[in-house]
């Protein structure tokens, strides 16, 4: 009940920060909507730890600005290489072990490697993460353990 009740709050909240706009009509539609997706949600049996991750709220909030910090920072490194053509690339695929426990951790670990300007996860297989790399020195700077770290940290684990 109280994950039911935690997405349809997400939802309004989500819903009333894109709309922009209050009037009641307005606001009796967003709540018929949101309590729609809610009830549609709980008949699939979407409504569970991994649907909707409640647990994962406020890490992920103190996770983000670390994220946001390393994604400007490949941005620079990607312009340098692109705007210098002596800096040499040398593309790697090379393989992490994660140590992420679930499904919804894998994903976020997966999805922040390949939001970096500069790497791409192109598989996963359990918990082994196929990361292609525009410079193979980008991957021996330890960033990628402190990002399975932070991730394993946001799922719990």
């Amino acid at each position: 009940m109280l994950r039911a009740f935690g997405l349809g709050l997400t939802l309004f909240a989500f819903w009333l920060a894109l709309s922009g706009h209050y009037t009641p009509l307005l606001l009796t539609l967003g709540v018929v909507s949101c309590v729609l997706v809610v009830y549609l949600s709980h008949r699939m049996e979407a409504i569970d730890e991994e649907g909707v991750p409640l647990q994962v709220s406020l890490r992920i909030l103190a996770y983000l600005p670390w994220l946001l910090k390393e994604i400007f920072v490949a941005n620079i490194v990607v312009a340098k290489v692109i705007l210098r053509p002596q800096l040499k690339i040398s593309p790697r695929i090379v393989f992490f072990h994660g140590t992420q426990k679930t499904d919804l951790g894998r994903a976020i670990y997966a999805n922040s490697i390949t939001l970096t300007p500069g790497t791409i996860t192109t598989g996963v297989n359990g918990n082994e993460f196929e990361i292609h790399a525009l410079r193979a020195a980008d991957l021996e700077t330890g960033e990628e353990q402190a990002m399975d770290l932070r991730c394993s940290r946001v799922e719990g684990s």
